[in-house]
């Protein structure tokens, strides 16, 4: 995983936690197939691509709203 791509994610996902469950998630997703959201000249590791992904707003974390917290109750 390259450092850079970790910090710039970090960035916009501020909360490790929630950066790791939505980078392996996304992960999981690439090896069972799908395609990635972002294009590169070079090749990328699954992870490098979520990261990537991440970095240009392909894909994004909404934290749950009250209303939804209170419904998992």
């Amino acid at each position: 995983m390259r450092e850079e791509y970790l910090q710039e994610a970090a960035a916009i996902i501020d909360d490790p936690n929630i950066l790791v469950n939505v980078v392996s998630r996304r992960v999981k997703q690439l090896r069972a197939g799908n395609r990635p959201l972002v294009e590169s000249l070079e090749r990328l590791s699954p992870e490098d691509i979520a990261l990537r992904e991440i970095i240009e707003g392909k894909i994004s974390y909404e934290p749950p709203t009250e209303e939804e917290l209170a419904k998992r109750s």
